[in-house]
């Protein structure tokens, strides 16, 4: 179920002692901040990852003396990439804790289930759904979101299938809150781009999809966008392949990478397309948080890393540790009038002395629109081959 903040300390490795304790005790004590990651489920590959991301900005912060004189303690939960999970683990957090944010929510279902009870407890939401129906909930200003939204996303898919020269695309899409935003989306796009465009809808849960794809397959497909998580992508991929289809398949790379063609097999995933946003690959906090956690940073990890450190920046420049606060101020340290910085700490010493700062991290610009949205990706384009994932290109 959920992580305990003890399991989670032992976990990353002390990352989250406090280590002036007379420091910690001062003002009102430590400022607690909660991070909402799926652990397990759907979106379990990525959570822990995220998690430690978020863990680390905390533990640079506290090494560094924390901010308004107060540490910062780091509580985190699992929502399983489920949304009555994650309404659980938000209650927990806001309720019992007593955090000022909450960050990391991946699944655009739980997000929208938790979003109300942040604004409603002015608590902060930081979050790496996609779905544009989540920005348009009435959040009034308590929610950012760092993954680009379905709008974007949609026009890097639609760049795909014009390079594949496709002529005729099918969708295949569980029930997800994006799905009719993606399907309007996406039947705008294609008649721009010269291609036709068809959606339909399965149920994630079945364990069987063999009819759903002889129905795509009716349609005469060129490509497929296959829009579901890892475990109905498993099931779609394997029916697909048994069905003879050979044609590119466009998915997400959140549910198809290089774990999924080691476990699902190299010749059912043969030219399977992906796409994802990229992180900043070349500035100092993306190689800064890979050298922390040793590997190659995932867009979700790169995007919560920097959710962390706008949260604490935002209640710097705010000399203030609450959600208001850092809704009122997270524009003046994201996008602000003042210098580019690239980390938490970086940024901290111009946010003390009273400076805004415009910060661009590990996932790239941070600029938001004022309804939430981040306003620019770049994503990157792979392509699966002979069993292993290969670059096309990233823009």
């Amino acid at each position: 179920m959920t992580t305990s903040r003890r399991t989670f300390l032992a976990a990353t490795a002390g990352a989250l002692i406090v280590r002036n304790p007379a420091r910690a005790l001062a003002a009102e004590g430590p400022i607690k901040l909660g991070s909402l990651t799926p652990l397990t489920g759907g979106g379990g590959l990525y959570g822990p990852s995220m998690r430690d991301a978020i863990a680390y900005v905390v533990d640079q912060t506290n090494r560094a003396g924390g901010i308004l004189g107060r540490q910062l303690v780091l509580i985190s939960e699992d929502d399983q990439t489920n949304a009555d999970a994650g309404v659980r683990a938000a209650r927990k957090l806001i309720d019992v804790d007593k955090v000022v944010a909450i960050m990391g929510t991946w699944a655009s279902a739980v997000t929208t289930a938790v979003a109300p009870l942040c604004w409603e407890s002015k608590t902060f939401l930081t979050t790496v759904s996609g779905a544009d129906s989540i920005t348009k909930l009435p959040h009034r200003g308590y929610l950012i979101r760092t993954q680009p939204n379905s709008s974007l996303q949609c026009a890097a898919f639609n760049t795909q299938f014009k390079a594949l020269r496709s002529k005729n695309v099918v969708m295949m899409m569980p029930q997800t809150p994006f799905y009719q935003t993606v399907t309007d989306e996406m039947t705008q796009l294609s008649k721009a781009g010269g291609y036709a465009f068809h959606a339909m809808q399965y149920d994630a849960t079945k364990t069987s999809l063999r009819s759903e794809v002889d129905e795509a397959l009716r349609m005469k497909p060129d490509a497929l966008y296959v829009g579901g998580y890892t475990p109905d992508v498993t099931v779609l991929a394997k029916e697909l392949y048994r069905a003879g289809f050979k044609g590119p398949k466009v998915a997400y790379a959140y549910a198809v990478n290089q774990k999924f063609v080691d476990t699902v097999g190299a010749d059912v995933c043969e030219n399977f397309y992906t796409i994802a946003p990229s992180p900043a690959v070349a500035s100092p906090a993306y190689i800064a948080l890979a050298h922390r956690l040793g590997r190659d940073v995932d867009p979700y990890t790169a995007q919560c890393n920097d959710q962390a450190s706008l949260v604490i920046l935002a209640m710097q420049y705010a000399k203030e540790a609450s959600g208001e606060a850092i809704k009122d101020n997270v524009r003046n340290v994201s996008q602000g009038k003042g210098p580019v910085v690239y980390d938490v700490l970086q940024g901290l010493k111009y946010v003390k002395s009273g400076k805004q700062v415009d910060y661009n991290g590990a996932s790239g610009d941070c600029t938001f629109t004022p309804s939430g949205d981040i306003t620019a990706s770049r994503f990157r384009y792979e392509v699966v081959k002979n069993g292993k994932s290969e670059l096309i290109r990233v823009a």
